[in-house]
């Protein structure tokens, strides 16, 4: 298909921008990032590892780039396990996010200029201490769904909070929190 056959995009259309977060295992314990206490957001808050999608990049591609990036880990597999939609707010586009879980041998990383990176025991995780979104999406991650990814989409709610709705692959009904 060609590149005009796809239709144009202007700002009467809703747009998304795409990122992957990704989330590495290691032995019983999960590695998280805080972010710089000099960040616009999310600054000393504990979160995955991603950012953009370059624009010649696939999504797996972009979580392989950013684990390496902000960690120094090439993880020994990668699967997606979730697609998130963030919806956008007073003009602002949305986020798509391509989530996914990988493994590493070691427990070995070397210093981010995104903050600190932090492993925590999946028995004693610091969900207080995690960017809003995380207790609630982290759990969906870490339990066993197969090998076909869960939807979920965010959306902010008449007073501003942000609300998480969940759908597991399959299904048409969702959970909310």
């Amino acid at each position: 298909m060609r590149f005009e056959e796809q239709g144009t995009v202007d700002n009467d259309h809703y747009t998304v921008i795409p990122r992957s977060l990704s989330f590495v295992l290691c032995d019983n314990a999960l590695l998280l990032l805080r972010g710089a206490p000099d960040k616009r957001i999310w600054a000393n808050r504990l979160n995955g590892l991603g950012g953009h999608i370059e624009p010649d990049e696939n999504p797996r591609q972009s979580a392989l780039r950013e684990i390496r990036e902000e960690a120094g880990l090439v993880p020994t597999e990668l699967t997606l396990r979730a697609i998130v939609h963030v919806s956008g707010h007073a003009g602002h586009p949305g986020v798509m996010l391509f989530v996914f879980m990988g493994h590493a041998e070691k427990r070995s990383t070397r210093p981010s200029a995104e903050g600190t990176l932090e492993w925590h025991a999946l028995d004693a995780l610091p969900w207080d201490e995690m960017v809003a979104d995380l207790p609630y999406l982290l759990p969906r991650l870490l339990a066993d769904h197969g090998p076909t990814p869960f939807f979920g989409h965010y959306t902010i709610d008449a007073s501003g909070e942000m609300r998480y709705r969940f759908t597991d692959p399959g299904s048409e009904s969702h959970e909310e929190a």
